[in-house]
């Protein structure tokens, strides 16, 4: 009998009287138990289905490791303490103030990768708010819910990758800062949602998303709406600073302090303007899932034909990292 199938002796996980059945994968981790897939499911009283209350991540797995592990679960428990989940009655007692250690978090991720066998993957980490009232106060909910699903993912075709992909500028605006801070990767995502409607509508996949601003002169470029952007002028890598606001991507991160210093290529962060995107020599988008992926045209402007040379060293690069020995995990 496999291990996944077999009742796990983890603490973390409660033992199962029943084995997993393997055509039932992903297996997937909800509040302690290691369930198959047609038996995942969370409460309708769950304030993260009701009001889209809670934070989550998405993590790469390469060659059975977690990318930037610490990154991420750096990310979501500053996310859950800005939620104040760090409030909320069960919570009380770890030094997160969640009822997951970092530590005990990262053994249910290697956990759920180890029972599905993934080598090459992704990883969907959730906390809900957790099951309460159908009232909006949340520390009526006494235990934050957590979800980790590990399965395998492909966000955009292969030869979206070698030939570069259309965007749009969405009419949508991002939500200001005062409002919802982006760098909050909360439940409630219905302004990319709604940003990203407007792409499909367009017949792409993509949508780059504006600050907020009654001034066109004070719209900045930061990011689309599940990705960051970067442009290349005359050999040097731009990206708006995080103060637009925007969120902080982990692989953004990883392009800005890693890759482009191995390649020896200056960055510089610096307000975008929607004239200078469209006016880029190359324009590239970052994020867990999307990885490194150009964008050849942006509305009716062609910015470039295909893969541009800087982008697919970049790409090169990350590539050759995130499939070597030493994956980062930091």
């Amino acid at each position: 009998m496999s291990q996944a199938s077999s009742p796990t002796t983890d603490p973390l996980v409660a033992a199962r009287s029943t084995p997993l059945n393997e055509a039932d994968r992903p297996f997937i981790f909800i509040d302690g138990e290691l369930l198959g897939k047609s038996e995942a499911k969370v409460s309708v009283f769950d304030h993260g289905l009701l009001y889209g209350d809670g934070c989550f991540e998405g993590i790469r797995i390469y060659n059975g490791q977690i990318f930037k592990c610490q990154s991420h679960l750096d990310r979501i428990y500053r996310n859950a303490h800005s939620l104040f989940m760090h409030k909320q009655d069960a919570c009380k007692g770890t030094p997160e103030g969640f009822p997951y250690t970092k530590a005990e978090m990262k053994a249910i991720m290697e956990r759920c990768i180890e029972a599905n066998g993934i080598t090459e993957g992704y990883i969907r980490l959730v906390f809900t708010r957790g099951v309460g009232t159908l009232g909006l106060h949340p520390f009526q909910c006494p235990k934050p819910g957590v979800i980790c699903i590990a399965d395998t993912i492909s966000l955009y075709p292969e030869e979206l990758y070698r030939d570069g992909m259309k965007v749009i500028v969405a009419k949508r605006p991002r939500t200001p800062s005062v409002c919802l801070d982006p760098q909050m990767k909360s439940l409630n995502y219905l302004n990319n949602i709604l940003a990203k409607v407007e792409a499909i509508e367009a017949g792409v996949l993509e949508a780059i998303m504006l600050s907020y601003s009654d001034d066109p002169a004070r719209q900045i470029v930061g990011e689309c709406t599940g990705d960051n952007l970067f442009m290349i002028k005359k050999n040097v890598v731009h990206t708006s600073p995080l103060e637009i606001p925007m969120l902080d991507g982990i692989t953004r991160s990883f392009v800005i302090n890693t890759l482009c210093p191995a390649l020896g290529l200056e960055v510089i962060e610096r307000p975008l303007t929607l004239s200078d995107v469209l006016a880029a020599d190359e324009i590239f988008l970052t994020g867990s899932a999307a990885e490194v992926i150009a964008v050849r045209q942006v509305d009716d402007a062609v910015i470039s034909e295909g893969e541009g040379p800087i982008t697919k060293k970049i790409r090169a690069k990350f590539r050759e990292i995130v499939t070597s020995d030493s994956v980062p995990q930091d």
